[in-house]
């Protein structure tokens, strides 16, 4: 269901503003999900990555336990590199395999201020959400004064 009528629905249109997209949109679509630790402690469900969070990559050949730091945020490509996540090419250079975002975890976060309001203002927002929803047994409540 179409929501805004000033917004495309169009395949083509969506994929053409995706890899036209600016700097600061890039940012945003480079968002990681934290890990279920980080999520309870933050009250946040993903965040925008940067280079010195640690992640855990959960999709492809890469996927497993292994942690690593990112090391680059290559917003160009839409993808980031991961510390110890190599290739050999074919003249026996080492060089780091891009990853999407979207494919990693984030295990531990590089804080600094700037990044500490956006988790408090995030947080912040999730709760006002749940200011105007009502529970089963608020509603029992209510039936039963009536």
């Amino acid at each position: 269901m179409k929501f805004n009528k000033l917004v495309s629905s169009s395949r083509r249109k969506n994929r053409a503003r995706h890899f036209k997209a600016p700097s600061h949109i890039r940012r945003k679509i480079m968002s990681a999900p934290l890990s279920k630790e980080l999520r309870k402690k933050y009250n946040v469900r993903s965040i925008p990555i940067r280079k010195d969070d640690e992640v855990m990559i959960t999709r492809g050949h890469y996927k497993g336990q292994q942690t690593g730091k990112v090391l680059q945020c290559y917003r160009k490509k839409f993808v980031v590199h991961v510390e110890r996540i190599q290739r050999e090419k074919a003249n026996g250079a080492t060089v780091h395999v891009g990853i999407h975002p979207s494919k990693t975890v984030i295990t531990k976060l590089k804080l600094d201020k700037d990044r500490k309001l956006i988790l408090e203002r995030k947080a912040r927002s999730k709760q006002t959400e749940a200011k105007g929803k009502h529970s089963e047994e608020s509603v029992q409540q209510t039936m039963e004064t009536q």
